[in-house]
């Protein structure tokens, strides 16, 4: 029997209802949230904030899928997932995003794809050419 947290796409965690948790969350497994989360958050992987989830965070992941409440910018590398027992406050960017029918949505939506896997997150650096002086 192959040990189940052998990779990292094979891992999951969950933050259970009870949780409050306060800072900078960084992983590279899927995660579950359902307590309180505030700060920022980065992840490889998919990201769902459960019903019971409540995160006054940034959110940066590969998939991010909303079913509580988020209080904070989303940014995905490929889509975000608004359910309807959502309630999000900020903005989004990913090159796709789906909104389902009594969500509670305010924010603005960024679709193009440079921008979206950009972010707001990081700085933009200026591009390093051939033979420039620094």
């Amino acid at each position: 029997m192959s040990n189940p947290y052998n990779s990292a796409t094979e891992r999951a965690s969950i933050l259970g209802p009870t949780l409050y948790f306060k800072g900078d969350l960084t992983a590279e497994e899927d995660l579950l949230i359902q307590g309180r989360v505030e700060g920022s958050i980065t992840h490889t992987q998919r990201l769902t904030v459960g019903p019971q989830g409540t995160v006054k965070a940034n959110i940066k992941a590969h998939l991010i899928i909303v079913e509580g409440t988020v209080d904070g910018d989303l940014q995905a590398e490929k889509s975000v997932f608004v359910k309807e027992t959502a309630k999000v406050c900020g903005n989004i960017y990913s090159p796709t995003v789906s909104i389902v029918e009594g969500a509670n949505f305010s924010g603005s939506i960024d679709m193009d794809g440079k921008k979206a896997a950009q972010g707001k997150f990081e700085p933009v650096r200026p591009p390093k050419t051939a033979g420039s002086a620094a």
